[in-house]
């Protein structure tokens, strides 16, 4: 498995597993602690706000994940969770050296959150009203689409990202392969 899939289960396992008693992580099969998991109070009530509003947060991205990728990421925890505790400080240690932006693109699961990095320049920073529609077409896209789409959002220059980014998300579902194709070329 990716090494990356298994990173993303540490930082979005975690914070599932950190979650307060009523906000139960969603899988009928529990995802075991790593052992190098910091403790976490087990009320809300120990929190504070911040906190709160952070697993709260997390909660609801786990949720909006398809089943498919909550699937991928339980996979991922269960296999670091077998690991030594040594090496799974290691990998938990090279994810939290890694750029805020990139640990947070994984959090998009791990289609989107493996090409976050090369997503980032067009969808990195959206107004907060396009933030829930640009990420529900994300979602509807296939590998192929997404592909092409990293190299739009790399070959854009800053300038028009926000054109170009609206140009796409205004897009009907038919419409998206001839447009990608088109703007590939460019």
């Amino acid at each position: 498995m990716n090494k990356s899939i298994l990173l993303l289960a540490l930082g979005l396992a975690g914070a599932a597993q950190a979650a307060p008693q009523p906000l139960p992580l969603p899988a009928p099969v529990s995802v075991p602690t790593p052992t190098t998991a910091p403790a976490i109070p087990a009320t809300a009530a120990a929190l504070d706000p911040a906190q709160l509003r952070e697993l709260r947060s997390r909660y609801a991205q786990w949720q909006a994940l398809p089943e498919s990728e909550r699937a991928r990421i339980r996979e991922a925890a269960r296999r670091v969770a077998a690991l030594p505790a040594a090496q799974q400080q290691t990998l938990r240690a090279t994810f939290n050296e890694q750029d805020q932006r990139f640990r947070d693109g994984w959090l998009l699961g791990p289609q989107l959150g493996q090409l976050f990095p090369k997503l980032q320049g067009l969808f990195g920073f959206l107004p907060a009203e396009q933030r829930e529609p640009a990420l529900a077409v994300l979602r509807q896209l296939n590998v192929d689409q997404l592909a092409q789409l990293t190299l739009v959002a790399q070959r854009t220059p800053p300038q028009e990202r926000d054109q170009v980014r609206n140009q796409f998300l205004a897009l009907a579902p038919a419409g998206r392969d001839a447009w990608l194709r088109e703007h590939v070329g460019h």
